[in-house]
């Protein structure tokens, strides 16, 4: 696929409602292959996300990765004017994503009913901590919150260590990969409705709910299932994976880490043969995965013995000729430099003006391929406001006045 041939959702137009990083996640794949996202921010100050990790200029990095391909504009949701710019635009959409607390839009006069009026067949996708239901779902929540709720915390970090996180907001990711699962779902409900000639979902009749919690513990694979068969209760590990061995993160003679994973009974094998221990490869005592994990501090001994007499790259080339998967613990110098990465275009560089200076800067790749290489980020995070005209002059028929009185009228509401 190039950049001519005509992206999968070019005619799908998206409407989102959505600070920092769950719903702007979702908007930002739909954007990715060719939905026209219009964020919604507040006047002034949009996005919080502009100011998260800002190290120059007034719009992070992180803000312009997350909300890519999308055009920007303000309208402040509490005016009237706000409100009536937003069913206007809901028009001609075909999807709204939102990620307030639950009952918020309801408050500001943009229920679901309300949204049906507007648009009978819009899909709508709401993101929140604890989901639109349930005892919790009025209680606000960061991607922090929901990561412990939904027990991920609880399996990060060393054993005699409090709990840790992994050092991204991966719950309020994974929540926006299901909802933008859920709008494609949606819109191929909506679709085949069409072709049948049947009501397809409203707002009314269906949305799309996903918690930010609920979205963590869909990830835990057999957490509750082996607690609820056995009575275990699995733990912290550090590097390890529980039940599982030898797989570690293991220190090299220069300084540097590799990730190694030996946890079949064949790669075993030849792993303890490569790093000079057949007597551990031939050791019937470690004959089977259930065998090694009693033993990993032996194994892990073992292994490290032998990774820090070398450099990284003599590691990874003797594991690689042997057979044995393992790759080195990657910075983000080393990912940007990295033939594998950029031989698919997962680093592109775009030009962005930082502190007043443009600059090429690297940016990942859109995922996932469609062809030989990533397709290409046609634009990095907007400025705030930036299409203020192309959308609401352009669709919604606005003159430069009203977007000033919008403005002043924001201005009033915030004091």
């Amino acid at each position: 696929m190039t950049s001519r041939t005509p992206l999968p959702l070019e005619r799908i137009r998206v409407l989102e409602l959505g600070n920092y990083i769950a719903a702007p996640t979702a908007g930002r794949m739909l954007a990715d292959f060719g939905a026209d996202v219009i964020k919604v921010e507040r006047p002034r100050t949009g996005d919080e996300l502009r100011n998260w990790r800002l190290y120059a200029g007034e719009t992070s990095m992180l803000y312009r990765t997350v909300n890519r391909n999308k055009r920007s504009i303000e309208l402040d949701l509490r005016t009237p004017r706000g409100r009536r710019a937003v069913l206007d635009l809901v028009a001609k959409s075909d999807v709204l994503i939102e990620n307030f607390r639950p009952g918020t839009l309801d408050r500001w006069g943009l229920d679901a009913a309300t949204l049906a009026e507007a648009n009978p067949e819009l899909v709508v996708a709401r993101v929140s901590a604890f989901g639109q239901t349930g005892p919790l779902s009025a209680r606000p929540g960061f991607a922090a919150v929901a990561e412990a709720y939904g027990g991920l915390r609880e399996l990060v970090g060393e054993p005699d260590r409090p709990p840790a996180r992994v050092g991204v907001s991966i719950g309020d990711s994974i929540a926006g990969l299901y909802a933008a699962f859920g709008v494609m779902m949606t819109l191929f409900q909506r679709e085949s409705a069409r072709a049948a000639g049947r009501q397809g979902p409203s707002p009314v009749s269906q949305h799309i709910d996903v918690a930010l919690h609920e979205a963590v513990f869909s990830m835990m694979e057999s957490l509750v299932p082996d607690h609820s068969a056995y009575g275990v209760r699995r733990e912290r590990v550090g590097g390890r994976m529980e039940g599982i061995a030898p797989t570690n993160a293991y220190p090299c003679a220069d300084g540097s880490y590799v990730v190694i994973a030996g946890n079949n009974d064949a790669i075993f094998k030849r792993y303890m043969k490569t790093i000079g221990r057949p007597d551990l490869a031939d050791d019937p005592g470690l004959a089977t995965n259930a065998q090694r994990w009693a033993r990993r501090d032996e194994l892990d001994d073992a292994i490290t013995a032998w990774t820090t007499s070398l450099p990284r790259a003599d590691v990874l080339r003797i594991l690689d000729s042997a057979g044995v998967p393992a790759g080195p613990i990657m910075s983000a110098a080393d990912i940007t430099d990295d033939p594998q990465f950029r031989a698919r275009a997962m680093i592109q560089q775009l030009p962005v003006e930082v502190d007043g200076e443009e600059r090429e800067v690297a940016f990942p790749g859109i995922v996932p391929l469609l062809g030989g290489t990533s397709l290409p980020v046609r634009s990095v995070g907007p400025d705030l406001g930036e299409h203020n005209e192309e959308v609401l002059c352009g669709l919604l028929g606005w003159t430069r006045e009203d977007i000033d009185r919008m403005r002043e009228e924001a201005a009033d509401s915030g004091r």
